[in-house]
């Protein structure tokens, strides 16, 4: 039976290296998409402790003319299966989808993308938590007035992860250890 959903405990998450390998050409496609392990299993022990997930992810790639939103349907459809799977649920999945030069509002390290979840489920971000492995995820959440946590999965290491400005507010291995302080109730 699905938990109940309120929107007053929300995790955002970031997508390539915190759900996913990250790649320094970008995940383009369903077949590069890889895991990263336990990944799926800690969105669903999540979304069980009664937090409503969302993705937000910088997806350049689209604009770049390297990936279609076709695709990008797609790899979003897999990840929502695998998580299922598990026993979770995303809610929604949001991503800009600009190049880097568009200076658009929703791209991190700028708060759109969590601005727009906000009016679209009325969240208090104040009380959400934002989950990424780089500076710009913890600048969009810090600017967005949720807690941050920095995951070490992605291409940062814990001396890159020091240096971090603004800093969040956990450093965690992996989305398994970020999930394991949110539902300790260190949130």
């Amino acid at each position: 039976m699905p938990v109940q959903r309120d929107f007053t405990r929300v995790v955002f998450v970031d997508r390539d290296g915190v759900i996913n390998r990250d790649r320094d050409d970008y995940v383009k496609s369903v077949a590069e998409f890889e895991f990263l392990p336990g990944t799926p299993e800690a969105l669903a022990r999540l979304y069980n402790d009664g937090w409503t997930l969302f993705i937000v992810s910088n997806q350049a790639s689209i604009a770049k003319g390297l990936m279609s939103l076709d695709e990008l349907d797609r790899i979003n459809e897999v990840i929502r299966t695998r998580v299922a799977e598990a026993g979770g649920m995303i809610e929604k999945m949001y991503y800009c989808p600009h190049h880097p030069d568009e200076k658009c509002a929703c791209r991190k390290p700028l708060p759109g993308m969590l601005h727009q979840a906000r009016q679209d489920y009325g969240i208090e971000l104040s009380r959400a938590v934002f989950v990424g492995d780089a500076e710009r995820d913890i600048m969009a959440g810090k600017a967005a007035g949720c807690k941050t946590v920095l995951v070490l999965s992605g291409k940062l290491t814990a001396l890159d992860a020091a240096e971090v400005t603004p800093a969040p507010d956990h450093i965690a291995v992996d989305l398994s250890a970020a999930a394991d302080w949110i539902t300790a109730g260190n949130v």
